[in-house]
C-alpha cells in the first residue's frame, strides 16, 4: 500500500509503498477514502523537521535534555544510534481520517466489513489502509458523506473545548483563533445556542466566520473590539472564551481575562503559552483557566485506546469516541453545514504539494483534504528491497535472518549488532506493525524484503533464524510459530507471561529438539562478565544485584500486566538469568517482599533465590531512587574472593589482600556478543550459548516471585516436565 511519510532529518514527503498493517486484537482495518491534513499540528511538525538540527534543537528543548542524559548513561554509539533512528525513519503523518471497514479484529463487536466508519488517533494516518483501535473508531450511516466524516478528530477536538467550557443555551462565548479548529467551534457553539464571539489576527478568517459561523467576529486589532463585547454582553463579559489560536505570544491569554465576566471560564484548546498577567483580570475576576486534552477522556489511556476498555456513560458522559459520534450525528442531520471548510483537495502522490502549500502559505487554506485511489487492486505481498535482491541468490548453507518486531530496542541493540559478513548471514525478512518502520529497517539494514503477514516470513524457506523484538505479550504466540516451523529463535525477553505459555514453548521445543531458541539475557556475554567468569569458581556463591530502576509510570504498556507482564516478568528476568549463570546451577527456593504503592506495580522489591548447588542471591530491584546514581551494581562473594561489578564499567577483585581494578571506557552490557554468540552457534551447528533449561527456569522463578509477593511465602519452583 502507499503510504505519506515524513524524514525528520531533513523533512522530505514522501509516498512509499510499505506492508498493509497487521489486525491486531481489537481493532479495524480501513480502507481510506479520504483524510484530512491538520494544518496547524501537521504544518508545524513539517516546517520543524525541515528546519537544520541546530533549529530542530531550538524547537525541542525537552528531547535535547533527553540526548544529554542519555550520553551520560548510554555512552555515545547508542545514543547516536537513538537519534539517528528518530532522523532516519519514516514518520507517518495524519490523524484523522474515514472510510470502509475490510477486516475486523478478533475481539471487535459492532462492526462489519463494509461499513463506513471515521477514524480517529496517531495509527489514522494519511495512507490507503489503517489499522485503528475499535474506541478511536466510530461507525458511520450507510448515507454518511465521507469527505466531511474525515474531519472527525477536528471536530471532536472542537466538541471538547466547547464541553470543558460548560456552557449554557443563551451564554456567550468568544473564541480566539478563527482557523480550521475556531470555525468548528463556531459553528457547534452556534449549533447550542450559545452567543459567538470570533476574534482573529486574520482579517479573511475574520471575513469567512462572519459569514458562515459567527457573525460577530473582528479583527484583533480592531480598537472597538472590547468595548463591543462588552456592549453586546450587556456589560458583564462574555462567560467562556475558548483559545483555539496556535502562537508563542502571550495577548490570546492576556486578552481572554480581558473579556472574560467575573467566575468566567478560559478553556485552552490550541498551542498557546499560558504564563497570563495576574493582575488585574485573573485574579480579580477570579477566572477558572481549563485545559482541554485533544478528543476527551479516554485519550492517553492505554485501557482504553488500545486495550478498547470503555468508560461507563453514567460516569463519564462524554469519551473521546462519544464525542466523535456526537460529531457525526451533527453532520448526517445538517446542523453543520463544514462544505465550506473543505477549501483544497489533492490526491494522495500530490500530498507533497499539499503540505508546501501550508507551510509556506501561498494561499489561504482551512480544510486540506486527501483523497485515495479505490479502484487500485488489494495487495498484501511481500515489499522487496530492490536495492539488494539481484545480488543474493537462494540461501543454502547460510544463517538466513528474519525480524518479527523491530522497533526501538531492535534498531539500537539487536540490528545493528548482525555480522557484517552478509554472505554467511544473509538478512530476509522484516515484519512490524507499522508499514512505515518495516520498510525502513528493511532498506537501513538491508533485508531483502519486508511484509504484512507473519505466514508469509514464518513459512519461506530461505528463512531460518526468527528474530523475535514486539511487544511482550506476543512473544509466546510467535515464539511457538516459529519452532513449529522449524526456525531457530531469539526472543527479546521475556518469552513469555504465563506458565502455561511457557508449557507450551517447552512441548514445541521438546517436538523439535534440533531448533535452537535463545532469550536476550545479554549481561552474561558482558566483557566483563567475561572477565569474571574466567576468574569464578564452581563452587557455592553468595550474590547480591542492586538495581536502580528508576519508576516507570502508569498506563505504559509496560506496567501492564496482559501486555508487558510488569517489571518482573519483563526485566527482572535479566537479572534473575544473571544470578543462573553466575551460581552455575538452577532455582529451587524464591521468597519476595515488596514497597507497597498505590498503583501496585511491584517495581520496588528484594528477591531471594536459593540455587540447587547451595548458592545463594538477592535481586534489589528498586524503583524509588535517584537517576543520579548508575543503574547496576553487583557484589560476588565467591571462595575468599569478591567481585564488585559498576554499571558494566567497572571491575574491582578482592583476592589474598589485593584488590584490583579493572575499567571500561565505555558501558558494554553485552548485546554485541550475545547476538553474535547466537548466529554463530547455529552457523556452526551448536547448541544456543544459553541453555534452553536455563531460560526455563529463569521464567518459572520470575513467576514464582509473583506467587511469593501474592501470598508471602517462600515458593518451592516446581520444574517438573518443563525441563528439556
Amino acid at each position: 500500500m502507499e503510504q505519506l511519510t515524513q524524514k525528520l532529518k531533513k523533512g522530505a514527503i514522501e509516498i512509499k509503498e510499505v506492508p498493509i498493517p497487521i489486525v491486531s486484537a481489537g481493532h479495524l482495518l480501513v480502507r481510506n477514502h479520504f483524510s484530512l491534513i491538520s494544518a496547524g499540528t501537521e504544518g508545524n511538525t513539517v516546517k520543524t523537521a525541515r528546519k537544520s538540527l541546530i533549529g530542530k534543537a531550538k524547537e525541542k528543548p525537552q528531547q535535547v535534555k533527553q540526548v544529554l542524559q542519555a550520553l551520560h548513561t548510554q555512552g555515545i554509539v547508542q545514543t547516536y544510534r537513538a537519534v539517528m533512528k528518530k532522523l532516519d525513519a519514516y514518520s507517518p503523518l495524519g490523524y484523522s481520517t474515514a472510510g470502509e471497514v475490510i477486516e475486523v479484529g478478533e475481539g471487535v463487536e459492532g462492526f462489519s466489513v463494509g461499513d463506513k466508519v471515521a477514524c480517529a488517533g496517531s495509527t489514522a494516518n494519511h495512507a490507503e489502509y489503517v489499522c485503528v483501535p475499535k474506541n478511536l473508531s466510530v461507525k458511520l450511516d450507510p448515507d454518511a458523506d465521507l469527505k466531511k466524516a474525515s474531519f472527525n478528530t477536528l471536530g471532536a477536538i472542537a466538541l471538547q473545548g466547547i464541553r470543558q467550557a460548560d456552557l449554557r443555551l443563551g451564554e456567550s462565548c468568544a473564541v480566539i483563533g478563527l482557523g480550521l479548529l475556531g470555525q468548528l467551534t463556531c459553528l457547534m457553539l452556534k449549533a447550542s445556542g450559545v452567543q459567538v464571539f470570533g476574534i482573529d489576527v486574520d482579517q479573511s478568517a475574520v471575513d469567512i466566520a462572519r459569514e458562515h459561523c459567527s457573525p460577530t467576529s473582528w479583527q484583533r486589532n480592531d480598537p472597538a473590539l472590547s468595548s463591543e463585547i462588552q456592549r453586546l454582553t450587556n456589560g458583564i463579559g462574555v462567560d467562556a472564551v475558548i483559545i483555539t489560536a496556535g502562537t508563542s505570544s502571550l495577548d490570546p491569554i492576556n486578552f481572554a481575562g480581558k473579556i472574560s465576566r467575573k467566575k468566567g471560564k478560559v478553556v485552552v484548546l490550541g498551542a498557546v503559552p499560558t504564563g497570563f498577567d495576574r493582575e488585574p483580570n485573573y485574579y480579580q475576576k477570579e477566572l477558572e483557566v481549563r485545559m482541554s486534552c485533544s478528543y476527551g477522556p479516554g485519550r492517553y489511556d492505554l485501557d482504553y485506546e488500545e486495550k478498547g476498555v470503555d468508560y461507563p456513560a453514567a460516569y463519564v458522559r462524554w469519551t473521546e469516541k462519544r464525542n466523535m459520534e456526537a460529531f457525526q450525528s451533527l453532520l448526517l442531520q445538517d446542523q453543520l453545514n463544514i462544505d465550506y471548510l473543505a477549501t483544497h483537495e489533492f490526491p494522495l502522490a500530490k500530498a507533497a504539494t499539499a503540505y508546501d502549500m501550508i507551510v509556506n502559505r501561498s494561499e489561504s487554506f482551512f480544510g486540506v483534504l486527501l483523497h485515495y485511489d479505490l479502484e487500485k487492486p488489494h495487495d498484501n505481498s511481500a515489499i522487496r528491497n530492490e536495492a539488494i535482491t539481484a545480488s543474493n541468490g537462494k540461501p543454502v548453507d547460510h544463517v538466513c535472518i528474519s525480524f518479527v518486531g523491530a522497533g526501538s530496542y531492535a534498531q539500537s541493540y539487536l540490528l545493528p549488532n548482525l555480522p557484517k559478513d552478509t554472505n554467511a548471514f544473509k538478512r530476509c525478512g522484516v515484519l512490524t506493525n507499522s508499514g512505515t518502520t518495516s520498510k525502513r529497517v528493511s532498506e537501513k539494514f538491508n533485508f531483502k524484503y519486508c511484509c504484512g503477514d507473519v505466514a508469509d516470513l514464518l513459512k519461506d524457506d530461505d528463512t531460518n533464524v526468527v528474530f523475535i523484538a514486539t511487544r511482550h505479550d506476543s512473544h509466546a504466540k510467535y515464539a511457538l510459530s516459529a519452532i513449529e516451523n522449524g526456525k531457530h529463535v531469539f526472543v527479546e525477553k521475556p518469552i513469555c507471561l504465563s506458565l502455561d505459555e511457557l508449557s507450551e514453548i517447552v512441548e514445541a521445543k521438546r517436538n523439535r529438539p534440533e531448533v535452537q531458541v535463545m532469550v536476550g539475557f545479554n549481561r552474561r556475554f558482558a566483557p566483563l562478565s567475561k572477565e569474571i567468569e574466567s576468574r569464578i569458581s564452581s563452587g557455592s556463591k553468595s550474590i547480591i544485584y542492586r538495581i536502580n530502576a528508576g519508576s516507570i509510570k502508569s498506563g505504559t504498556w509496560i506496567q501492564d500486566p496482559a501486555i508487558g507482564g510488569g517489571r518482573i516478568i519483563g526485566e527482572v528476568c535479566h537479572f534473575v538469568d544473571y544470578l543462573i549463570w553466575l551460581a552455575k546451577s538452577l532455582p529451587s527456593k524464591v521468597q519476595a517482599v515488596v514497597v507497597p504503592d498505590a498503583n501496585s506495580h511491584n517495581d520496588t522489591v528484594s528477591i531471594n533465590i536459593q540455587f540447587q548447588n547451595g548458592s545463594i542471591g538477592t535481586v534489589h530491584y528498586f524503583a524509588n531512587g535517584s537517576p543520579a546514581l548508575p543503574k547496576e551494581k553487583i557484589e560476588i562473594f565467591d571462595s575468599g574472593q569478591c567481585f564488585i561489578l559498576d554499571d558494566f564499567k567497572q571491575l574491582q577483585i578482592a583476592k589474598s589482600g589485593k584488590l584490583r581494578n579493572k575499567k571500561r571506557s565505555t558501558q558494554d552490557k553485552g548485546q554485541f556478543n550475545s547476538v553474535s554468540e547466537f548466529l554463530f552457534s547455529i552457523k556452526d551447528g551448536k547448541t544456543a550459548p544459553i541453555p534452553f533449561n536455563e531460560i526455563v527456569a529463569n521464567h518459572v522463578a520470575c513467576f514464582a516471585v509473583l506467587e511469593s509477593l501474592k501470598n508471602g511465602a517462600t515458593i518451592e519452583l516446581d520444574m517438573k516436565g518443563l525441563l528439556v
